[in-house]
């Protein structure tokens, strides 16, 4: 009997200082799930199209059509545009770092023929007309991450063809394709929408050198030119390996 009651005085003592040992005991806190963050590290290629819009110049000895303007005939033209692209892109914290060379073709083209037979243009004596054939640029970029987000600028060198065409009413049409070169810079947004696919919508605005036509073969006035484009396009790009990095 005494045996008995010994052990249950012991197991209630023991229930009570078990709790009290246990909680001057150390123990180890679970570790938090990571999360990861992507990476915009590494080469990519990818596809753009879209549309543009032109603003062309002309200047010839007659002098300005209209008072104050900085033109003697003054136009614009339309069109699309579809290429292809090759970058790198190099991510340190929040801030990213690229560079480009794209090509594309170009449908952008547009003349004066309305202007012209309204009689906009006092001592115009020739239709003007200019189509972008082709083009490509070479860029730097920087940009800032949020996780798959971009916000990026960008800026650098620009070149292309422009055919250029000066048709008067009677005699010969003068057409003449001219290696165009100027500055170009814009920006835009992108998203990583998987690991390796990037889709982006950017706007560009691209100055070409003037280029002039002193001796026109059709008799016309010698004149010179200045053009401006502005593009918006949207691409997609497939980046090479599957940086994502993880953040605890």
């Amino acid at each position: 009997m005494k045996r008995i009651l010994l052990s249950k005085v012991s197991l209630g003592v023991l229930s009570l200082v078990s709790p009290a040992f246990a909680a001057d005991l150390p123990y180890a806190k679970a570790p938090s799930a990571a999360t990861t963050v992507y990476d915009w590290t590494g080469v990519y290629v990818g596809a753009f199209g879209g549309g543009g819009f032109g603003n062309h110049n002309v200047n010839n000895a007659t002098g300005q059509a209209v008072p104050f303007a900085d033109f003697t005939a003054n136009y614009s033209s339309t069109g699309g545009i579809a290429g292809g692209e090759i970058g790198y892109n190099w991510q340190s914290g929040s801030f990213v770092a690229g560079v480009e060379g794209n090509l594309f073709w170009s449908g952008i083209k547009g003349n004066d023929a309305a202007q012209f037979n309204a009689g906009a243009f006092p001592g115009v004596g020739a239709v003007d007309a200019d189509n972008l054939r082709w083009g490509g640029t070479l860029l730097a970029r920087a940009g800032y991450a949020i996780d798959r987000w971009m916000f990026f600028f960008e800026g650098g060198y620009a070149f292309g063809s422009i055919q250029h065409t000066n048709t008067p009413p009677v005699g010969l049409v003068d057409r003449f394709n001219v290696q165009a070169n100027g500055l170009t810079g814009g920006g835009g947004v992108a998203y990583a929408i998987t690991n390796n696919v990037i889709g982006k919508f950017e706007y560009r605005y691209t100055n070409f050198n003037g280029y002039s036509r002193p001796n026109p073969p059709n008799g016309q006035i010698p004149y010179t030119t200045e053009t401006t484009y502005s593009v918006v396009t949207l691409g997609l790009d497939f980046k090479f390996g599957v940086p994502v990095v993880a953040k605890y």
